[in-house]
C-alpha cells in the first residue's frame, strides 16, 4: 500500500510541475506580445501636416475704426436781431468768404441811420453858432483891450469881454465835441444798418466751403448771435480715431494710413497722421489721433464711418511661418523642423516677433525648410512623421514673399 500510494503522490506532484512550467511559458508568450506592440506602436511614424517656412518683408498693421470730421466749421450768426427776410443759400451750396448769405428786415436800423445823421446836422449847426458868436466875442475884446490901453475903458469892462471870449470859446469846443459824438453814433448806426446783411466771413483756410446745415428759415426772427448756418470746409477733410496705450507709442505726426469706408466698397484711400493728443480720456483710456485726407471732390463727407489701417512696423527681410506652427515645450516657444528627407522632425527654439495675421516672424537657428502645422502634440525630438501625399516634396529652398 505504501509504495502504490508514493506512486500516486509521485504522478500527481509530476502533473503540477507540467502545469506550472506551461503557465510560465503562456505568460512569457504574452509578455513578448505586449513588448513587441508597444514597440512597434512606438516606432510607428506620426501624419502630420506642414508648411514651407518663408523669408520676405512683414509689417505690425493695426485697423481702428473711428469717423469723418469737418476741417474747420464756420458758425454764421447776425450781430443784430431781427426777422430773417432772405436766406441766400441752402445745404450742399458753396459759398464764397465775405459772400452776403442772409438779409433781416433793416428798417429799424434805416430810421436809426436818418435819426444819427440829423443829430449830425444839429450838432453842425450848433458848432457854426458857436463859431460866429466866439468870432464876434474876438472882436469886442479886441476893442475893450484897445479902449483899456487908451485909458477909456475900465478894468471891470475889459475883464468882463475877456471872460466872455473864453465862455464862446468853450461853447466851440463843446459843439464840436457834439459834431463828433453825432458823428460817431452815425458810424454805429451804419455799421448796425450793415449788420442786416449776414456774411460768411472766415479768417483762415480755403475760399470756398460748404453749407453743411440751416438753422432759421425766412420769416422767423432771430437774436443777434444765434446760429443761422453751419459752414464747413470739405478739402482736406479729418479722420478721427481712438488708440489705446499699447498701439499709442507706435504712432507719430507724418505716417501714412489706409482707408476704407463702407460708403465706397472695394476702394482704398491714403490719409496722414497729423496730430496725436497728449493727454488720454480718463474714460475711455484711449487718445485721440487726427488724419489729414485729401478731398478734392468732397466724396468724403463728416459723420462718413471709417476703417484706417496703420503700419506700425514692419521688416524688409525676416524668417516667417504659419501660427499653427508655434508650439511650447517646457516653457519655451519653439517650432518642429522637417528633416530633408521628410522622415522626422528637430525642435527649434525661436523668438517671437512680428504677428501679421496668420503669420509670424521668428527669430532662431536652423530655421529653414518646413515646419509642422499639425499634429504638434504627437511629436517630439526626433519623432518618425510621414506627411500626406501632395506634402511630400521636400522644400527646394527658403520660401520668397514678394515685396508690395
Amino acid at each position: 500500500m505504501k509504495s502504490g500510494g508514493s506512486k500516486i503522490f509521485g504522478l500527481t506532484m509530476l502533473a503540477i510541475g507540467a502545469a506550472v512550467a506551461s503557465g510560465w511559458v503562456i505568460f512569457g508568450q504574452f509578455q513578448d506580445r505586449g513588448s513587441l506592440s508597444k514597440g512597434a506602436k512606438a516606432l510607428r511614424p506620426v501624419p502630420v501636416q506642414v508648411a514651407a517656412i518663408e523669408h520676405g518683408p512683414i509689417a505690425l498693421q493695426r485697423t481702428f475704426s473711428g469717423e469723418l470730421e469737418a476741417l474747420t466749421e464756420f458758425v454764421v450768426a447776425p450781430k443784430v436781431s431781427g426777422r430773417v427776410e432772405r436766406v441766400l443759400v441752402n445745404i450742399a451750396d458753396q459759398v464764397k468768404r465775405g459772400q452776403v448769405v442772409a438779409e433781416l428786415d433793416n428798417d429799424e436800423y434805416v430810421q436809426a441811420v436818418a435819426q444819427a445823421q440829423a443829430d449830425l446836422e444839429v450838432a453842425r449847426a450848433n458848432l457854426s453858432e458857436a463859431g460866429s458868436a466866439l468870432e464876434i466875442a474876438n472882436r469886442e475884446y479886441k476893442r475893450s483891450e484897445s479902449l483899456f490901453k487908451r485909458g477909456i475903458a475900465s478894468d471891470s469892462e475889459f475883464d468882463a469881454a475877456g471872460q466872455d471870449q473864453m465862455a464862446k470859446q468853450a461853447q466851440v469846443k463843446v459843439a464840436a465835441a457834439q459834431v463828433a459824438k453825432a458823428l460817431s453814433s452815425l458810424e454805429t448806426a451804419n455799421i448796425r444798418l450793415g449788420y442786416t446783411q449776414v456774411t460768411a466771413g472766415w479768417t483762415n483756410g480755403n475760399e470756398h466751403r460748404v453749407v453743411a446745415e440751416r438753422y432759421m428759415d425766412e420769416g422767423q426772427t432771430v437774436a443777434a448771435n444765434a446760429p443761422l448756418l453751419l459752414i464747413v470746409e470739405l478739402n482736406p477733410i479729418v479722420g478721427v480715431v481712438f488708440v489705446t496705450e499699447r498701439d499709442y507709442a507706435n504712432l507719430s505726426a507724418g505716417q501714412l494710413v489706409s482707408l476704407t469706408t463702407d460708403a465706397y466698397p472695394g476702394e482704398s484711400f491714403t490719409g496722414r497722421i497729423d496730430r496725436i493728443a497728449p493727454v488720454f480720456r480718463k474714460s475711455t483710456r484711449q487718445a485721440r489721433i487726427e488724419m489729414t485726407i485729401d478731398n478734392p471732390q468732397h466724396r468724403f463727407k463728416p459723420g462718413m464711418f471709417i476703417r484706417a489701417t496703420v503700419v506700425l512696423s514692419q521688416l524688409a527681410e525676416a524668417t516667417i511661418v504659419p501660427e499653427q506652427a508655434l508650439t511650447i515645450r517646457d516653457d519655451r516657444d519653439g517650432v518642429f523642423i522637417v528633416s530633408e528627407d521628410g522622415r522626422s522632425v528637430s525642435w527649434r527654439e525661436v523668438t517671437i516677433g512680428i504677428r501679421d495675421g496668420e503669420r509670424v516672424q521668428v527669430d532662431g537657428e536652423g530655421l529653414s525648410g518646413r515646419v509642422v502645422t499639425l499634429g504638434l502634440q504627437l511629436v517630439k525630438e526626433g519623432s518618425s512623421i510621414t506627411i500626406p501625399i501632395g506634402q511630400n516634396e521636400p522644400a527646394a529652398g527658403p520660401k520668397k514673399v514678394d515685396v508690395q
